[in-house]
């Protein structure tokens, strides 16, 4: 177990109500001179984690990447694996999920079969997470890598039995995800309708452009807000976030 306990600090930020953010890196989109001005942001911003992964992965930069930031900073790695081949040691954690909302029983279970002793003897801090793909306005990479169809923007009720079957399950998070590049965030409403819902931490990601869209599903009650590809696009927007998160 991770000397860190990640999963620990998710459980007690949720109790004391203190909102987490996560800058997601996508390995194939970043090269490596970008990540120390981007650490270098991340950190005067006060990010709370760095999760790594993407729907394909197809450069060998992953290591390097995590090697690159950790000896800059003291801001924890998380793996947010698209496959089961998107594992390194070197990392804190990896978010072990399970894709509840397609009916893909590859991404349900079996990858997980496949990855599982690797994951046994590695450092890693392994933290079950049901994922819940929603219809962000277009198609998605994960959407069309995993064969699965995500629950309509309009759903709530879907999104809200969904989650609470993954808490039944075991898992100890939920993460509702419009995806990579989605046109739209996950709507307020459905997040809160599943934040009551359920009593472990809620992560929320995908289409998330501005600082006060972060503030609104923050407030909605997601406990930790991801951004990835706005942040690609113009690295201003870290620290707005940051300071918007931080102001609940």
């Amino acid at each position: 177990m991770n000397s860190k306990n990640i999963y620990t600090s998710f459980r007690k930020a949720k109790k004391a109500k203190q909102k987490k953010f996560a800058i997601l890196i996508d390995p194939d989109k970043l090269i490596l001179k970008e990540v120390d001005q981007l650490v270098k942001l991340a950190t005067l911003a006060q990010v709370d984690f760095f999760f790594l992964g993407g729907s394909l992965v197809v450069n060998n930069q992953l290591d390097a990447i995590i090697e690159s930031i950790k000896a800059q900073t003291s801001i924890p790695v998380v793996l947010f694996p698209g496959s089961s081949r998107q594992l390194s040691y070197k990392a804190d954690a990896l978010l072990f999920l399970s894709l509840i909302s397609g009916r893909n029983a590859d991404l349900l279970i079996g990858k997980h079969v496949e990855s599982a002793p690797f994951l046994k003897i590695s450092p890693l801090e392994i933290i079950s997470t049901g994922y819940i793909l929603v219809d962000g306005g277009v198609p998605t990479s994960v959407s069309y890598m995993s064969n699965t169809f995500p629950i309509p923007a309009d759903k709530n009720s879907i999104a809200v039995c969904t989650a609470m079957a993954g808490e039944m399950l075991g898992m100890k998070l939920i993460y509702m995800d419009a995806g990579s590049g989605a046109m739209n965030p996950i709507n307020t409403t459905m997040v809160q309708d599943v934040a009551t819902a359920i009593d472990i931490p809620l992560i929320v990601g995908g289409g998330i452009r501005s600082p006060q869209k972060a503030l609104e599903l923050t407030k909605a009650g997601a406990d930790v807000i991801v951004i990835g590809n706005a942040i690609e696009k113009d690295l201003s927007l870290l620290s707005e976030v940051a300071a918007a998160i931080k102001s609940f």
